[in-house]
């Protein structure tokens, strides 16, 4: 069974730091490509970063130079770091494993909105952690 769980989600003021580790379990965490994602209810997921085995990382523009994704083998854990928070950065933050599955590799190769192709039985997530972001 694969777990993935966030924690460090909470308040926090505009242009103030906030990292978020997700520990994983049951998943071959350094060989698959690992990502964060947002999602608010009603809308779509919006991919936020992705690292790949060899270290690879992409991210959206949104976020690019503010966060920064990263990912411990020895910890099975991985991370967000987020810097220079903005009130639209508000939302639930999502983990998320890759599987085998070929439509993950479009959006661990950059291509951030193919995470919409990624159905939920073709990968591992995570429940979740609230972010908010006050100005």
């Amino acid at each position: 069974q694969v777990d993935l769980v966030e924690f460090g989600g909470g308040p926090v003021q505009a242009g103030g730091p906030l990292r978020l580790p997700c520990e994983v379990s049951g998943h071959p965490f350094s060989s698959y490509g690992m990502a964060w994602f947002r999602k608010t209810p009603g809308q779509d997921r919006e991919g936020v970063a992705t690292i790949v085995d060899d270290g690879d990382t992409r991210y959206a523009a949104s976020v690019k130079g503010r966060f920064t994704i990263s990912k411990d083998n020895t910890k099975n854990t991985l991370y967000l770091q987020m810097n220079n928070l903005k009130p639209e950065d508000t939302d639930m933050y999502y983990c998320a494993a890759a599987s085998r599955d070929i439509r993950w590799c479009p959006f661990l190769a950059g291509d951030l909105q193919a995470l919409g192709a990624i159905s939920a039985d073709a990968g591992y997530w995570g429940q979740g952690t609230q972010v908010t972001v006050s100005s």
